[in-house]
């Protein structure tokens, strides 16, 4: 062969050495895939078949339906709650361990440094403590169930069938132990009960505005307490850079939950409805169960980590909860000594304060010393460090969660109960988190009652810190069980709440400054009333449906004067299109619609517009009800008397009209400049992210279900709160309907779904049921459509 032939064959080969080295690196990558695949599957829980579970003493069987709601059927409670941890751990096991690190503050022990700073805030605001106190005065019988349930917990842990983020994380969990129970538990009390801010907040704002700006943020200022305003100017506590504000709960956790008499509803029976809102993620902070034994038949939803069934119905009742939202944290302004700064003063002495070395363990770090400090008020929470100089003041909280409480012994007592007085008793246990219990019965009763410890005060109704160094001031028990709000069976024919105020100028006690704006409140009765007929009543269908109604009065107070503005200032018919468009709006946040984007975004610039420059990022982050705060600035200027945060801004024309520029232009540079292009949904999207999905992008895609479009918004009835960013991750977190004519079945949606395991068919299988309102039917009757059988053989 010449010479030039061998050049014009070269490249060729080339060529075909590149081709079969691509196809190889191909092969390998698709093996790979595959193997990956195949490893994250093999830890599918077993849902069919038999397993023997050696701690029972006799068979359980375990049914799954279409939607992988577990079934429970055990012949002994001992068994049941076995076999609830067994189950739960199944399908939850990496989310019970996150959440029982997260609240204990041993989360950077797996994660690393970057969650030191959740650690610290956890084991300053001691919730594990608080569970181990609760323990301690528990009863006997509670004691046992909560050992029941771990035992089950940890034959499964035992069985090392581990899913792929404990892989990742590189740890297997620890023992399963009754405290870590109670410990989620008080968590649930820290996510909605933040009301500490106020008092920070409001601390920060006399330290640094005027008396006048102050005045008009603080949601309620003490006029007749100056002994605690005079400490509080006084004493400065430093606040701003001193808190993560990521670490905070949510500012909307609420809900909606109602009751109708058979009065009103076609079948002659109560109704009742509940969808709390809280944070939306994968898996759902939810788990939704039926559990059967000899002494008790009841279905409904638990949180993964705990036994029994806090809402849901039995064979006689129905129950549900929102919010409260009362004052029952407290902060108190303590004055250390500068010799010895584990001591702080009280009524002109120096007191030790109970100091708790708690080392926190970091994952490919050094061990970091820290304490917490525990004056006789409660825990020292301001960013205390023991060193060369000591602060002049710092904050203590006194919280309720902080006290033994004994809920779970409440829960055992709901699942039990058979009508109004035997639930009643049980709710007497329920101390933290306060919350409006609704209730109904087969025997037509239904009721409401706000429940949990709301502290009586010395001085003052939780405005401001108080001093710390005085006896004058703390709390002097809570408001007695009795005189808690109640309503038993009222004329009107239903009962609503939806986190708003919940009792009248003449009732005695303090119970919180702030609520919900009504508008929740105010759309689900007038929905209620609209149908009240003699040929007309109300169906479950009915209450799906207000559950999902999307109309937001928020606009309809607001939006007639804001329309007034915008056709004032925009002399040269710039915005005339966008105009018209608010004008013809009917007020639903619909996510195919234009408006909604264009009111809901122009509201939150509203508040950038005033406070921008004038509150630190971090501090804005503190401040309690700033929607409620800007909205009453905003009625009293359209009523003719600005405030001076108004003002300052250029006057509520002004205000109105910037935001509104900002916000449009905003919209264009996103979307287009078509305004009917716009849609609500194409910023407003449900988001279910797994806790490790942050870490990676690639990740994210993998096991985040997809983002879908919604409507909604933070004020209507079908709840979408979002991030600023346009993803709601914060909403019903569960939907339940039951009519008590019929307790053989209910009406239920968990989203994304049932399972934390992302091969799982039923991982994210609710979440498009999130956005079109669908419900899947739990029996508790046997009957079940499709059904997967898996025996827990005792040997």
């Amino acid at each position: 062969m010449s010479t030039e032939a061998i050049k014009k064959k070269k490249p060729k080969r080339i060529i075909d050495w590149i081709i079969w080295a691509v196809g190889i690196l191909i092969i390998l990558g698709g093996l790979i895939v595959v193997g990956i695949h195949f490893y994250v599957a093999s830890s599918l829980p077993k849902i069919e078949g038999d397993v023997v579970v050696e701690i029972l003493d006799e068979d359980v069987t375990v049914t799954r339906d279409g939607h992988g709601v577990p079934h429970i059927s055990a012949k002994t409670e001992a068994d049941l709650y076995r076999a609830q941890g067994y189950v739960q751990a199944q399908d939850r096991l990496f989310q019970m361990d996150l959440a029982r690190r997260q609240a204990s503050g041993t989360l950077a022990e797996v994660v690393g440094e970057t969650a030191i700073e959740s650690d610290k805030l956890f084991r300053t605001f001691s919730l594990r403590n608080a569970a181990e106190k609760s323990w301690e005065t528990y009863d006997d019988e509670t004691k046992q169930i909560l050992e029941w349930f771990a035992e089950g917990v940890n034959a499964y842990i035992n069985e090392g069938k581990l899913t792929y983020e404990f892989a990742l994380l590189g740890y297997k969990p620890e023992e399963w132990t009754p405290i870590d129970s109670l410990t989620i538990g008080k968590y649930m009390a820290y996510d909605l009960g933040g009301t500490w801010k106020l008092q920070a907040f409001n601390h920060w704002a006399m330290q640094n505005l005027t008396e006048e700006e102050a005045k008009e943020l603080l949601v309620k200022y003490p006029e007749g307490a100056p002994s605690i305003i005079e400490a509080n100017l006084n004493n400065s506590v430093k606040v701003a850079g001193e808190f993560n504000t990521e670490l905070l709960p949510n500012e909307f956790n609420g809900s909606n939950n109602w009751v109708i008499s058979g009065e009103k509803t076609e079948t002659g029976k109560p109704l009742l409805a509940n969808d709390p809102h809280l944070s939306l993620g994968t898996p759902s902070i939810w788990y939704e169960m039926h559990l059967q034994s000899p002494e008790q038949n009841v279905s409904g939803v638990i949180f993964a980590g705990v036994p029994g069934i806090i809402l849901g119905h039995n064979e006689s009742i129905a129950w549900g909860v929102t919010n409260v939202g009362p004052d029952v944290q407290d902060l108190y302004i303590e004055i250390p000594n500068p010799e010895n700064p584990t001591q702080f003063k009280y009524d002109g002495k120096w007191e030790d304060a109970e100091v708790r070395n708690e080392p926190i363990k970091v994952k490919n770090g050094e061990t970091i010393d820290f304490e917490v400090v525990v004056t006789r008020h409660g825990p020292v929470i301001s960013d205390y460090m023991f060193g060369e100089e000591t602060p002049d003041a710092v904050f203590s909280m006194q919280w309720t969660a902080l006290e033994p409480t004994h809920e779970f012994r409440a829960i055992l007592g709901f699942n039990k109960a058979t009508n109004w007085d035997e639930f009643e008793e049980a709710l007497e246990d329920f101390k933290a988190p306060a919350q409006n219990f609704v209730f109904a019965s087969t025997d037509g009763t239904i009721a409401y009652k706000a429940v949990g410890n709301i502290p009586i005060r010395k001085s003052g109704e939780g405005e401001l810190p108080v001093p710390g160094d005085s006896s004058e001031y703390g709390w002097e028990g809570y408001i007695p069980f009795d005189e808690l709000p109640s309503v038993i069976n009222p004329e009107e024919g239903y009962i609503v709440t939806a986190n708003n105020e919940v009792i009248g100028e003449e009732y005695p006690y303090h119970i919180a400054n702030y609520w919900a704006p009504p508008y929740r409140y105010e759309r689900i009765v007038e929905l209620i009333e609209s149908v009240d007929g003699s040929e007309t009543k109300l169906t479950s269908n009915d209450m799906k449906a207000i559950q999902s109604d999307k109309k937001n009065f928020y606009a309809e107070e607001f939006l007639p004067h804001i329309l007034e503005t915008l056709k004032k200032m925009d002399t040269e018919g710039k915005y005339e299109e966008i105009i018209t468009l608010l004008e013809e709006w009917e007020m639903f946040d619909n996510k195919d619609e234009a408006a909604p984007l264009v009111f809901n975004l122009l509201m939150d610039n509203v508040q950038k517009t005033l406070y921008d420059g004038k509150l630190p990022e971090d501090i804005y982050e503190l401040m309690p009800a700033k929607y409620q705060v800007t909205d009453q600035l905003l009625r009293d200027a359209y009523a003719g008397n600005p405030g001076v945060w108004v003002t300052e801004a250029g006057g509520i024309d002004q205000v109105i009209f910037d935001s509104f520029e900002i916000t449009i232009t905003d919209i264009k540079s996103k979307y287009g400049t078509k305004a009917s292009k716009w849609t609500w949904g194409s910023y407003n999207k449900l988001t279910f992210d797994h806790p490790l999905s942050a870490a990676s992008d690639f990740l994210a895609q993998y096991i985040n279900p997809s983002k879908q479009s919604v409507g909604g918004s933070r004020i209507t009835v079908q709840a979408a709160g979002n991030d600023g960013q346009g993803n709601v991750n914060h909403g019903a977190s569960w939907r339940f309907v039951v009519d008590l004519n019929d307790l053989s079945h209910s009406f239920q949606l968990v989203a994304p779904g049932q399972s934390g395991h992302v091969k799982s068919k039923w991982y994210d299988d609710q979440s498009a049921d999130w956005v079109y309102g669908r419900y899947h039917q739990t029996n508790i009757d046997g009957n079940l459509i499709k059904t997967y059988e898996l025996i827990l053989k005792s040997q």
